[in-house]
């Protein structure tokens, strides 16, 4: 969960200033926590306390208004009922991570990642890339090679993860759905060397940047066994004390490392 949070402040400078490079201060001082943060926090409190996670997630919209959420998010936000919005956006992949620890079976992620997408994410194709997204933390978690990993996304959700990034960059734009967005930040983990790597290669991609780091970043704490600590200490600095509380209060109640 760290690591998505701290991909998504890496990459906030870069949403609408792609760089397509892997050379660049990984913080810096205009970087700063969105939505993709605000709401992975959300879903982990909804967890932790059993709480309503639809109603958490408007609380805390309500709590951090100004963290950049989609027009639909805000208008299904704002509404007295929670009814879907048949969204097919990365908001449904990037705030997933929390639920790839808090479960224990592969098939228990998949039943919990498809009830808490799906209260503003139910079109299939949202769906698919929250599930790819907590299908791939939990086997880098539970100890999955990278061509276990990839395999297994191949074939149970049929993204094509034989490009390599050089060959995304150059093309590449914004694009907020999905299926636009979960291979390419899947590509990026599959391509690097370690936890920092990760974030430097999915920031150089482009598209919607902070969305797809913090989709990377979800993975490759799993996989590298937690963030490192000068990193990790930087991304909690950039948070608020609730926001730092609850993700802490997470980590620990699931033995997630914060740092190695």
């Amino acid at each position: 969960m760290l690591g998505a949070i701290t991909g998504d402040i890496v990459g906030s400078i870069y949403e609408w200033n792609n760089i397509k490079t892997t050379t660049f201060p990984l913080f810096q001082r205009h970087c700063h926590f969105t939505d993709d943060s605000v709401l992975t926090i959300a879903l982990a409190d909804a967890i932790l306390q059993q709480k309503d996670a639809a109603e958490t997630l408007k609380d805390y919209y309500h709590r951090y208004p100004n963290a950049g959420y989609g027009a639909r998010f805000c208008a299904w936000a704002e509404k007295a009922e929670s009814n879907p919005y048949n969204s097919w956006g990365n908001g449904a992949a990037m705030r997933i991570s929390a639920v790839a620890y808090a479960f224990d079976t592969l098939d228990t992620v998949l039943a919990k990642a498809t009830e808490y997408t799906a209260i503003t994410h139910n079109h299939p194709e949202g769906i698919r890339g929250a599930l790819a997204t907590a299908t791939a933390i939990y086997l880098a978690r539970t100890g999955h090679s990278k061509a276990e990993i990839k395999a297994h996304i191949t074939q149970e959700f049929g993204y094509d993860l034989q490009r390599t990034c050089d060959e995304i960059r150059p093309h590449y734009c914004f694009d907020v759905s999905c299926g636009g967005t979960v291979p390419e930040a899947i590509i990026a983990f599959l391509e690097s060397t370690d936890f920092e790597n990760a974030l430097r290669l999915a920031v150089s991609l482009g598209g919607d940047c902070d969305t797809l780091t913090s989709i990377t970043g979800g993975i490759a704490q799993a996989f590298y066994g937690g963030v490192p600590d000068d990193i990790a200490k930087t991304t909690l600095a950039f948070l608020d004390e609730p926001l730092q509380t609850v993700t802490l209060t997470f980590m620990n109640q699931y033995r997630m490392p914060v740092n190695r």
